[in-house]
């Protein structure tokens, strides 16, 4: 029973994925660590998969209308796609079981890598509640490149870590540094989301750890078609509206995560 609530919860990440265009990572991680009780490097390797798998699609739409930028992409990409790769093989992995103990408490790799998950998870839901201004593009020729790759490195870290493709992140850094406007902004950060799961994911994970691929087919599988299913409902809902009550939700679940990663254990 527990196991066809996860399976609905995969079919409710495309939906969300299809209706507001994120949230994907947030649903997804508590999923395979709560209802699964898959630990933190698995949920968080799973995440990024079907994460990455979720934006290439929606990347790809994207594409066709001519709104990802793809020489942004790319030197926002390349340096995030490295640190994801190197933070999935070889930091998540080095990491102890327990990072420090203090008297009978101890700090470990689960509650740093789930804690910092929560913690970002909370501008995620206040960019949700608040929404995003638009802006107008400038030439490209003005941009500091530079300071967008490092910017894509330390991102590219975080979202290693916390296994979230990093939307909430990458959208406002593409509107600040790379002068994007909206639209083009999320259809760029979707395929950046989707080179650096998936790469990230292929180049790291599945070199260390044993994947379940069966599983994780499934799931993303039925993932896909809460996409199409959420792609098809915008028609009839106001994705806007909803964004800002997942919002809250977010907050619910950051709430939940730290709640049974500190107080619970």
């Amino acid at each position: 029973m527990i196991e066809i609530v996860g399976y609905l919860g995969a079919f409710f990440i495309g939906v969300s994925l299809g209706l507001i265009g994120g949230g994907g990572s947030i649903l997804a991680v508590p999923i395979f660590a709560y209802i699964f009780g898959i630990n933190e490097q698995f949920a968080t390797a799973y995440s990024l998969f079907v994460v990455g798998v979720s934006a290439l699609v929606g990347g790809i739409k994207k594409s066709k209308n001519g709104l990802v930028k793809w020489k942004i992409a790319l030197i926002f990409g390349l340096p995030a796609i490295v640190a994801v790769t190197v933070a999935r093989k070889y930091l998540v992995p080095s990491l102890p079981e327990v990072l420090f103990q203090i008297n009978e408490f101890e700090f470990t790799r689960r509650m740093a890598m789930f804690g910092l998950f929560a913690l970002l998870m909370i501008p995620a839901g206040v960019s949700m509640i608040k929404g995003r201004k638009e802006t107008r593009s400038k030439p490209q020729s003005t941009l500091n490149y530079p300071l967008i790759a490092i910017e894509g490195l330390l991102i590219g870290i975080l979202t290693g870590f916390v296994g979230a493709g990093g939307g909430f992140l990458i959208i406002p850094s593409l509107v600040i540094l790379a002068h994007l406007e909206m639209k083009k902004a999320v259809a760029t950060s979707l395929i950046i989301i989707a080179g650096n799961s998936i790469l990230g994911f292929f180049l790291g994970d599945a070199l260390t750890i044993e994947i379940d691929w069966s599983f994780i087919f499934s799931f993303t599988f039925l993932s896909l078609i809460g996409i199409f299913v959420g792609t098809y409902l915008t028609n009839f809902v106001d994705g806007r509206k909803l964004k800002k009550g997942f919002g809250y939700f977010v907050f619910a679940m950051a709430a939940f995560i730290a709640y049974m990663e500190f107080v619970l254990e």
